[in-house]
């Protein structure tokens, strides 16, 4: 506009002072410390088990890395404005590096169309150097303006069109400020391309609307149409109530933050209930995050996973990643081995068995394990159950049985001995004529062989048994019937056979062993 003067207070005045008082406000704490809370999850779990952690992330009140654009309206009706920007624009920077140190600034100015030149200027392109700021809003002036509406479309197109050169990575706002609305097409530009050069930018437009003469941005729904399509905000009011009006805008920014999981290791996951969330800056947003820990997942591991709460986009530093460490609990018991043994008895207690037993842990490696029996005790005859045991770190029991088995596959010794004819009292040839023997068998289980008597001439004759160490009388007698009778003194029986006898030895497990006695052959 053309008009040179304002009624009343200083409108950029009041504007600076409402912008200062807002950082000053916006830089307080919000419900919580900027930042992701929990920060750090520390937990123990089950493979298989998941963890669910309610988390909120405290949002700052100005977004990080803040990039922001100074677009300025410069017409004639300005000028008090102009002035009060350069008195207070250090007041204003340094507000905002109190909450965000990193903040650059960039100055640009628009009038009309009509102004050549001055149409649109940067005056400063993004810089933290508050000197050649200062110079920059130093060198603004009022003029021109030869209607109502301005050229800001065209001033919003070529600041996207390469007019400001934004860092990577940043939080990118626009504030515009004027008193009046815009032509639509501007300068050739369009508010349609306009606003999709500030998408493509992912820049949003904070439009200050200073009432007055002209109308205002809004006028005619100009300004609404491009903070909406951008996530922006409107502000605006009459000069005495201007601060309240800002501060209120900017509370309003739109922050959209999502959780994105950067790294973590396999057999952990993380996911969250919602993919991301929008709400105002500097307010707590809420997430349920749930982690989740493999089936198969590695025992007795920690594992890791680092999540970083993106704001709008962008890191907004250590305060907002997340460090997760899950120690995997060891559930699974050790593996316990000890196979079946059979050995052969040694004496009548049974035998000695040593054998071999493992136990290995997925965790713990190997381990020792206990067994009762243990190896190289002496084992009964029969079958008997060994139980081994071993318990890892995490006190997880494992075991196993084997069955040791103590056998009686021997055969007695068994023999007829020769002995003497207590009636003579003589010492047995060779030969034997008298006929005199003790039945003889012996076994390492047995201690009690059962003999059996048997004719060699007829194999139904069974007689017995009879105890080892019995003495008989042996007969042959052809043409008899084989038989046996009490004997006399120490004779304990007379045995007559047909043939020579068949001494055989039975132990208890039913093992044999035979011996022939020679008869002596009936005097002829």
């Amino acid at each position: 506009m053309a008009v040179t003067s304002v009624r009343g207070r200083s409108r950029l005045a009041v504007l600076t002072a409402a912008v200062a008082a807002l950082v000053t406000v916006a830089g307080a704490p919000a419900l919580a410390a900027p930042g992701v809370d929990p920060a750090v999850v520390d937990r123990d779990a089950d493979p298989g088990a998941s963890i669910d952690i309610a988390k909120v992330v405290a949002t700052p009140p100005i977004p990080p890395k803040p990039d922001v654009v100074l677009l300025v309206d410069t017409t004639g009706s300005m000028g008090t404005v102009i002035g009060d920007v350069q008195a207070n624009l250090q007041q204003v920077i340094n507000n905002v590096r109190s909450v965000q140190p990193s903040a650059q600034f960039a100055v640009a100015s628009y009038r009309d169309e009509s102004d050549g030149a001055e149409l649109f200027r940067v005056r400063q392109n993004l810089t933290d150097d508050a000197t050649a700021l200062q110079n920059a809003v130093n060198g603004l002036s009022a003029g021109g303006g030869g209607d109502t509406p301005e050229a800001w479309v065209n001033g919003l197109f070529q600041v996207s069109d390469g007019g400001i050169a934004y860092r990577s990575g940043s939080s990118r706002i626009v504030v515009l400020v004027g008193d009046a609305p815009s032509h639509d097409p501007s300068a050739g530009h369009t508010l349609a391309q306009a606003t999709a050069a500030l998408q493509a930018d992912e820049a949003k437009v904070l439009a200050v609307s200073v009432s007055g003469g002209g109308g205002g941005l809004d006028v005619s729904g100009q300004a609404s149409a491009v903070v909406a399509a951008t996530g922006g905000q409107l502000v605006g009011s009459a000069p005495e109530t201007v601060t309240d009006a800002i501060l209120s805008g900017l509370r309003d920014l739109d922050v959209t933050v999502t959780p994105t999981v950067t790294s973590c290791d396999p057999g952990l996951t993380v996911t969250f209930d919602a993919a991301s969330r929008t709400q105002q800056s500097g307010t707590n947003v809420p997430f349920a995050e749930t982690i989740a820990v493999a089936g198969n997942a590695p025992q007795g591991a920690t594992l890791h996973c680092t999540v970083d709460f993106l704001l709008n986009g962008l890191s907004g530093g250590p305060a907002f990643v997340e460090q997760i460490s899950v120690t995997v609990n060891d559930v699974t018991p050790p593996v316990v081995v000890v196979d079946d043994r059979t050995v052969e008895a040694t004496s009548p207690a049974g035998a000695v068995i040593t054998y071999p037993a493992s136990a290995t842990d997925n965790v713990d490696g190997p381990l020792t394990p206990t067994c009762v029996p243990p190896s190289g005790s002496t084992f009964p005859l029969g079958a008997t159950t060994v139980t081994c045991t071993a318990t890892d770190a995490a006190g997880n029991t494992g075991s196993d049985t084997a069955t040791m088995r103590v056998v009686d596959t021997t055969a007695p010794a068994t023999a007829c001995v020769p002995t003497n004819n207590p009636s003579g009292d003589n010492t047995p040839g060779s030969y034997n004529p008298d006929g005199f023997y003790q039945l003889a068998s012996t076994d390492i289980v047995d201690t009690a062989v059962d003999v059996y008597i048997g004719d060699s001439a007829d194999s139904t004759v069974k007689f017995g048994p009879f105890p080892a160490g019995t003495k008989i009388k042996l007969v042959q007698a052809p043409g008899a019937q084989s038989k046996v009778k009490d004997g006399t003194g120490d004779i304990e029986y007379k045995v007559t056979l047909r043939g020579d006898a068949v001494i055989t030895g039975v132990d208890n497990a039913g093992n044999s062993s035979m011996a022939i006695c020679l008869v002596a052959p009936p005097p002829k």
